[in-house]
């Protein structure tokens, strides 16, 4: 669709043409079909002064551009030359001839055969000697060829005349290479350009009309000529009316009307040009028909080449994988660089326009699907999605992240389609937002569909409505900016035929990012409304022409989508196109060029300016990659010298090895080290319950029935409501300590701390997923229930055990309660006078307040945990005679932790009354003052936290160990597939140059990859 000037030459074709055809090819390219346009080359000269030279559009070079050479014909007059004298000697001269034939013939044959049985000898003598090389085929091959009889699969093959009955008919194609050959065969030496006269081209014609009168090639030819001829009449018409002189300038009076043979003989000049037009739009579009015949036979042949030939068209297989590798390319470059830096300027479509403005229409025409999915005015397209068109012999599609392809033929899988494209566009769309940058790839394939790289961005629109996120008319701004700020990018500019120009926005944001119209394409759409619409027709032209606009673009074009309904078929709407533009008077009145209109002319001229664009800028965007593959290269030498460039997948998966290594080592663990650990922590938990409130309160009896008798009642109680509950939580936290202690001591060998990070969410996820098995609750209140049930101390190293515990509890209490107490009355005289420290009135009160009490249970040793109120009046008093005034609940405070202590050293010394105890007990502390079930008591709460310990060691050893295992593998599964979290967890300058070398490396070696296929193209 670009210009070029009128004095550019064919000197390939005036050197292959031979003046003796007669042809002349004067045709207004301006209103021919593209492929009408690629029969008629232009030639250097134009010998005729009368005719102006014509600016054509750019054409392609096909075979079809020459008509084929007719023999020469013998000059006149010359063939009864000299028969005469040579018709005495004609026996004589065919026995020579025979003669001379046969040996010539004999000798050929000699000859020949000796020379090829020479060359026969000589090339066997090259071939090496394979039988050294046996090895290299495996035994099994041997073994197979002895057991399968090659005869009778020879047998079992299919004929050739069957196998031929499949393969296409190629007597079209060899029509097409004949008539090349013919074209390559004429001689061309000594002859001028082609510009014969009148007579000469007229006698031409009629040769060429009886040797093309049959096949369709024919038929294209001769219509090509009465085109040829039509246009010359129109132009010889138009010529003809121009060059009347004026008439004469009338005098100041009033001009006299001009007479009737005047206006008549005007009137029929211009129906004459009329009726030309006419039948020159009428021949021009018979000969579209043929056209679009002969591709559309053209096009299953491809297919059923495609389908059936697997070994041929070897440069069909090219074109298909060169796409494909530069699709994977721009892949990786969305993923690898989603901000679209500088480094980013490999080219592809990029399709913009306003809301609603037909964008995804024009899209899904060059897709020749419908593919996208569809809404009344509402915003359908909420992010970027790269559609890779390619050939095939199946029309299907499919996403860039999933296997399942789309058969784009049944209605079912296009409805599928659909609704996952529309399932990834609000899937991108994050919460509160309207649109995204995220891209969605698909790749489409079918036969006859043209090669390149699509993006299809949000509409442009002027307002937020409501349910729109403030920041959307920003946010598409923004995402349209950077894909057409790619200098390479080719912006495929989509106006909206059927409002009014001035309305367009997006034509502004297009002058912006390319001022000078370099690599930009106009799309006008909805033209059959415009036309209905407009008061003016001219408008179009002036827009398709690129005067109403700002914006310069490389080319116009005008297309209709459809008449605006979802369900029509893309075959329905290019047979509405078609008929609508060989109806308008915009074609007809010549306001707009065919080569202009139609879809499918627009994607030949985009897919043409797509891989230009590729061929001028890959290889220096490859040169780019390789400079910065070797800065970072150079980067990662000098200050990672010595550790490997892991990425981040590779890191976290040397990370999951170690956690999984971790998780296994808790069944490493011993027996004792479990229950030593759960003793101990389950009687942290509970000790202050069992001497609060079980020892205390049973120790304030009188006799040792009634002790019994409320130690079992609170035990009971104990065992039903909470000491299930302390022992589990106890195991839990247990579990959590020692998965902790192990990848700490793990990490203090050889770890690395950039996984830290990873593993302490690995571990916290872990955790907050595991669910204890609540089932074993019940059996362990059974058990412990049971284990403080037995009173039955068996041997004296038991009852030992039970003092040295009791002693060792009562110990730790009496100190915690002295070092309370010291808190509430402050530091001591030596501490005063040696630590400079003053008490402070609250602690002078709570101090005398001490001594006043400690005189009172030297008075009475077998006073009760509780004061009476008449003690706390006498105290109270006897505080305030000597000038101190106390409060009651103070007094009663200060006096529960006096009486904590003062009942922990008298059950400390009779603690060590029972030491010899062991006596009494086996006989049931008959006749003896001593009565030890205290230490009874603390028997039975140490075999049960024994009993208890063991108990959470079988259910985390046996159970929950490998429950915690199975939990870490998921989370670790699941941070595997989420991106995101890897990103959040594994991180550091290491990290990302090690992703960024990953991904230059991989674009550098796919560019090379697509280079040299490209090359291989060429």
């Amino acid at each position: 669709m670009l210009r070029v000037g009128s004095k550019a030459a064919c000197m390939a074709c005036r050197n292959l043409v031979s003046t003796n055809m007669g042809v002349r090819f004067r045709v207004p390219l301006q209103k021919l079909h593209p492929l009408s346009r690629a029969i008629h080359h232009r030639y250097s000269g134009n010998t005729n002064p009368q005719r102006p030279p014509h600016r054509t559009a750019a054409r392609y070079f096909t075979s079809m551009s020459r008509l084929p050479m007719r023999p020469p014909k013998p000059p006149p007059g010359s063939g009864g030359r000299n028969y005469q004298q040579q018709r005495g000697f004609w026996v004589a001269r065919l026995a020579a001839r025979l003669l001379k034939l046969r040996y010539i013939l004999l000798g050929s044959a000699v000859g020949g055969g000796y020379t090829a049985k020479k060359t026969y000898e000589e090339w066997k003598d090259m071939l090496p000697d394979f039988s050294e090389y046996n090895w290299v085929i495996p035994d099994f091959v041997w073994e197979l060829s002895e057991q399968i009889d090659l005869d009778k699969l020879a047998k079992a093959l299919p004929e050739i005349e069957e196998i031929a009955k499949l393969l296409p008919d190629m007597d079209k194609i060899g029509e097409n290479f004949t008539f090349l050959k013919s074209l390559l065969s004429s001689e061309t030496s000594g002859d001028p350009p082609l510009n014969a006269t009148d007579a000469s081209a007229a006698a031409a014609q009629d040769a060429s009309d009886k040797q093309y009168k049959k096949g369709l090639l024919g038929e294209l030819i001769l219509i090509q000529q009465q085109i040829q001829r039509h246009e010359e009449e129109v132009r010889r018409a138009a010529a003809a009316n121009n060059a009347r002189p004026p008439p004469p300038e009338p005098a100041p009076s009033p001009p006299p009307n001009p007479s009737p043979p005047q206006q008549k003989r005007k009137s029929s000049d211009k129906e004459k040009v009329d009726q030309l037009q006419e039948e020159l739009l009428r021949t021009q579009l018979k000969y579209q028909r043929m056209l679009e015949r002969l591709e559309k036979e053209n096009k299953e042949l491809r297919k059923v080449v495609l389908q059936k030939d697997d070994k041929g068209i070897h440069q069909r297989k090219v074109k298909k994988s060169l796409i494909d590798l530069y699709s994977e390319v721009l892949d990786i470059l969305s993923d690898y660089d989603a901000n679209y830096n500088t480094q980013d300027h490999l080219p592809r479509v990029v399709v913009v326009g306003d809301q609603s403005a037909g964008k995804t229409s024009v899209l899904e025409m060059i897709a020749q699907a419908r593919i996208f999915p569809r809404g009344s005015g509402e915003m359908m397209t909420r992010s970027p999605v790269k559609v890779t068109l390619s050939e095939g012999p199946h029309h299907v599609a499919l996403f860039k992240d999933s296997g399942r392809e789309f058969d784009l033929t049944k209605e079912e899988d296009l409805a599928a389609l659909r609704h996952e494209i529309e399932l990834r566009m609000r899937k991108s769309v994050k919460e509160g937002q309207t649109v995204s940058s995220e891209t969605i790839s698909l790749s489409v394939k079918g036969p006859g569909i043209q090669r390149m790289v699509l993006v299809d961005l949000p509409g442009v629109i002027s307002t937020v409505t409501a349910g729109m996120a403030s920041d959307t008319k920003e946010t598409i701004f923004s995402i349209s900016k950077a894909y057409m700020q790619n200098p390479n990018a080719i912006i495929l500019c989509i106006q909206d035929g059927s409002v009014d120009a001035e309305r367009s926005i997006v034509t502004d944001l297009v002058s912006q990012m390319d001022p000078h119209g370099k690599r930009t394409i106009f799309v006008l759409t909805k033209v059959d409304l415009a036309e209905k619409n407009l008061a003016s027709p001219s408008r179009i032209q002036q827009i398709v022409e690129g005067k109403l606009f700002p914006m310069k673009a490389l080319g116009y074009f005008a297309v209709v989508t459809g008449k605006g309904s979802s369900g029509e078929s893309i075959d329905s709407i290019k047979d509405y196109e078609e008929d609508f533009f060989q109806n308008s008077r915009l074609l007809r009145d010549g306001m707009l060029k065919a080569h202009q209109v139609t879809t499918k002319n627009l994607s030949l001229a985009v897919s043409d300016c797509f891989w230009k664009m590729v061929r001028e800028s890959v290889e220096q965007q490859a040169d780019v990659f390789k400079a910065s593959r070797f800065n970072l290269e150079t980067e990662w030498k000098n200050n990672y010298p010595r550790l490997r460039e892991l990425d981040r997948n590779e890191l976290f998966e040397k990370a999951k090895n170690e956690i999984l290594d971790e998780v296994i080592s808790l069944s490493q663990v011993t027996p004792q080290h479990w229950e030593s650990i759960l003793q101990r922590k389950l009687w942290e938990r509970v000790s202050t319950h069992v001497i609060e409130n079980i020892y205390l309160p049973a120790a304030q009896t009188m006799d040792s029935g009634t002790f019994n008798t409320t130690i079992d009642i609170k035990l009971k109680q104990w065992t039903d409501k909470q000491l299930p509950h302390k022992a589990l939580e106890v195991a839990w936290e247990t579990l959590q300590e020692e998965f902790a202690r192990f990848m700490a001591e793990y990490k203090g060998k050889d770890q690395d701390d950039i996984f830290d990070k990873l593993k302490e969410a690995v571990k916290d996820e872990s955790i907050k997923r595991h669910k204890w098995n609540e089932r074993a609750m019940d059996s362990l209140r059974v058990i412990q229930h049971n284990a403080l049930e037995d009173r039955s101390i068996t041997d004296k190293p038991q009852w030992d055990a039970a003092i040295q515990f009791m002693e060792e509890t009562l110990q730790s209490r009496l100190k915690d309660t002295e070092s309370v107490i010291r808190d509430m009355v402050g530091p001591d005289w030596k501490q005063r006078w040696l630590n400079w420290k003053n008490r402070t009135p609250e602690q002078h009160i709570r101090n005398e307040t001490k001594n006043e009490l400690e005189r009172l249970l030297k008075l009475h040793e077998d006073h009760t945990a509780y004061l009476a109120n008449d003690e706390v009046t006498t105290v109270r008093k006897n505080l305030e005679g000597r000038a101190v005034e106390v409060d009651p609940v103070l007094i009663k405070d200060t006096w529960h932790q006096l009486y904590r202590r003062h009942f922990l050293q008298k059950a400390l010394s009779h603690c060590n009354l029972c030491r010899r105890g062991f006596y009494y007990y086996q006989r049931h502390f008959v006749d003896s003052e001593l009565e030890c079930n205290d230490v009874v008591l603390f028997w039975r709460i140490q075999r049960m936290l024994v009993i208890t310990a063991n108990t959470l060691r079988q259910q985390l050893t046996n159970t929950e160990v490998r429950r915690l295992e199975k939990n870490v593998k998921e989370v670790l599964d699941d941070f595997g597939e989420d991106m995101e979290k890897k990103t959040q967890l594994i991180t550091g300058r290491r990290v990302q140059l090690a992703e960024d070398l990953k991904k230059v490396r991989e674009i550098q070696e796919k560019l090379e990859a697509f280079i040299e296929a490209l090359h291989k193209e060429k």
